[in-house]
């Protein structure tokens, strides 16, 4: 490896623990999963704060952390914020994680991912 490829590496493995961090908790865990259930649509913060039961100025921190590591999107309308999952950051997120434990060393075998999606 490269010391250009070592340095990149070590990036994106920075960037990856803030993103895994920022999900690290239990209600940004929940607000990831009712995103993807919602897309692609996504949901207002109304909608979020309804179906998970959290208190608006812990949901807008909760938000503003998952947004700051772009695990979402936020689109204004009118006088509503709609949120969706970044899907391109979590799918670059499973591809890290896949590389290791599925191809480099077939620590998993992929079938074994692709069942507990169905």
């Amino acid at each position: 490896m490269t010391p250009v490829q070592s340095k990149r590496s070590a990036e994106q493995v920075a960037k990856f623990a803030d993103m895994f961090s920022a999900m690290g908790t239990e209600p940004r865990l929940q607000i990831m999963r009712s995103l993807l259930s919602a897309h692609p649509d996504g949901l207002v913060v109304g909608e979020i704060q309804e179906e998970l039961n959290i208190p608006s100025s812990t949901l807008s921190h909760h938000l503003d952390k998952l947004k700051a590591e772009d695990l979402v999107n936020v689109k204004r309308e009118s006088t509503f914020l709609r949120y969706t999952a970044n899907t391109n950051a979590l799918q670059e997120l499973l591809q890290f994680l896949y590389a290791e434990c599925c191809t480099c060393n077939k620590a998993l075998k992929p079938e074994s991912i692709v069942q507990l999606c169905k």
